[in-house]
């Protein structure tokens, strides 16, 4: 028996069914059958256990991934490293998610059209500035044609593609940049690519934007070596238009974006783009992260200051912007694939809609006076009207199959908004009185944080949570993973 035992030791992998076998002829011999049975009992929990106990040393011994969710938290938070521990989420594992769909009957619920976390909202707990572990970002200093020259038109620094120029803006005085290139973590190469407004209708021209960051990276590459050591891994550059890295704008340009792909010598770069959907895209298959367009925190700021402290929101559902009329016309049938042009058709005589198809300089005021402030796609998924929208209190009601929105992490996108599939939009009226009946009081109370609207919008100088704070705590997360991957190969 004592020997049975010692090789019993000696070898870790030991099956229950083995030392139950073992212990049913040994037992057999010395107390009968009865006796028998309870020791095969006996050495069958042991066996197991010990089974148990030594796939366990085993995962630990794998890696700290294991540890990390035996104790609860991802693996992309550690407190040693300056990491908050972050619980695991609904929204970072889906599987994990309380949600429910609201509809209007059996027939509107082939879409999750409104999805609310029963749960209250908790804090999302990502970096602090402080905790970023000297973190370095250097900003080069080219010249004027690739970005200052631009400024001359005010336009540049305010429209909706801005966010390139306010990102350079902030970061030339943020407490990560440094003035040392060789002590940097990431290099921000600042082309302002979306201020060329030589287009007749006044929009932003790009057609010149693959050639001019071509330029800036030739220039980059023969007087830095950084480019080269790292083929510009560590490089960073902003695409705020309408399919991002794909540096194509408007009208039919998503099959020629696919088609052209990302440029070569950018494919292993960091892009910050407002551009995201769900699944494989050729415009986003480049390390990125996704940013929300531009809009002015001083104009949001001036509009919430001018409303009434006790205003009401009068307008029902709201939408201002561009609506073709005529379904024939080939900008109506392309532009927003019809979208737009169906909710003028469907409700531009609705009691309860507030649909306007010429440009008002104060329609935030009426956004803000708003209940459900409508977000179709336009030429591209993403919109401006969503970060509005949320920076003013307004209920977005998002129509873009397929979308991704910019910093989930921190903005709980399924209990602030409400998406609609394109499908549906012929119903549209019917879902907005379902979630005005049912969760809209618990959809407003959680839109109508600070937190959501610092979040979205570029401040300067930088602030705790907001946009440009988020995508350095992208960046700090990235040097992380790197910084993993790196230890893991050299072991």
């Amino acid at each position: 028996m004592r020997n049975s035992r010692r090789n019993g030791k000696r070898v870790a992998g030991l099956f229950s069914k083995t030392m139950g076998g073992i212990a049913e002829s040994r037992a057999s011999k010395l107390y009968g059958n009865r006796h028998a049975r309870n020791n095969e009992r006996k050495w069958s929990r042991f066996g197991r256990g010990f089974l148990w106990v030594s796939l366990f040393l085993y995962f630990c011994s794998s890696g700290p991934d294991f540890l990390w969710f035996l104790r609860g938290f991802s693996p992309s938070s550690s407190s040693s490293d300056g990491y908050s521990t972050t619980p695991i989420s609904s929204s970072r594992h889906p599987q994990f998610q309380k949600k429910t769909t609201v509809s209007t009957s059996d027939s509107l619920v082939s879409r999750a059209l409104v999805e609310l976390n029963e749960t209250r909202m908790q804090p999302v707990q990502t970096l602090s500035p402080g905790l970023w572990n000297g973190m370095k970002v250097y900003v080069y200093d080219l010249p004027s044609k690739y970005n200052t020259r631009w400024l001359s038109n005010p336009r540049c620094s305010t429209h909706l593609f801005a966010a390139e120029v306010a990102i350079h803006k902030v970061l030339l005085h943020s407490p990560v940049r440094t003035l040392d290139p060789y002590e940097a973590d990431f290099f921000f190469v600042p082309v302002y690519v979306s201020c060329n407004f030589s287009t007749p209708n006044g929009f932003p021209a790009i057609g010149h934007a693959r050639p001019l960051l071509s330029s800036a990276v030739d220039d980059i590459a023969k007087s830095w070596p950084f480019w080269n050591r790292s083929d510009g891994s560590d490089h960073v550059f902003v695409a705020s238009h309408d399919y991002g890295a794909c540096f194509h704008a408007m009208v039919g340009a998503e099959d020629v974006a696919k088609a052209d792909g990302i440029a070569e010598f950018l494919k292993s770069s960091i892009i910050l783009q407002t551009f995201g959907v769900k699944g494989p895209h050729p415009c986003q298959d480049s390390d990125h992260i996704q940013i929300p367009p531009y809009i002015s925190p001083d104009y949001v700021k001036a509009t919430l200051t001018s409303l009434p402290k006790t205003h009401k929101r009068d307008i029902w559902a709201f939408f201002r912007g561009k609506m073709e009329i005529h379904p024939k016309n080939i900008s109506g049938r392309i532009y927003s694939k019809g979208i737009r042009t169906m909710i003028w058709k469907n409700y531009h005589h609705h009691r309860k809609f507030y649909l306007m198809r010429e440009k008002f300089q104060g329609y935030q005021q009426e956004m803000a006076r708003s209940v459900f402030c409508l977000c179709p796609l336009g030429w591209a998924p993403w919109s401006p009207r969503i970060v509005e929208s949320v920076a003013l209190g307004c209920v977005p009601v998002i129509i873009a199959d397929g979308i991704r929105l910019p910093f989930p992490e921190a903005v709980r996108w399924s209990q602030i908004s409400i998406s609609v599939a394109e499908k549906d939009v012929g119903k549209l009226g019917k879902i907005l009185e379902r979630v005005a009946a049912t969760n809209l009081t618990a959809i407003q109370k959680n839109l109508w944080t600070e937190s959501n609207r610092r979040t979205l919008l570029y401040t300067d100088p930088i602030q705790p949570g907001d946009a440009t704070w988020h995508v350095l705590d992208n960046l700090a997360r990235k040097r992380h993973h790197r910084s993993l991957r790196r230890r893991w190969s050299n072991q």
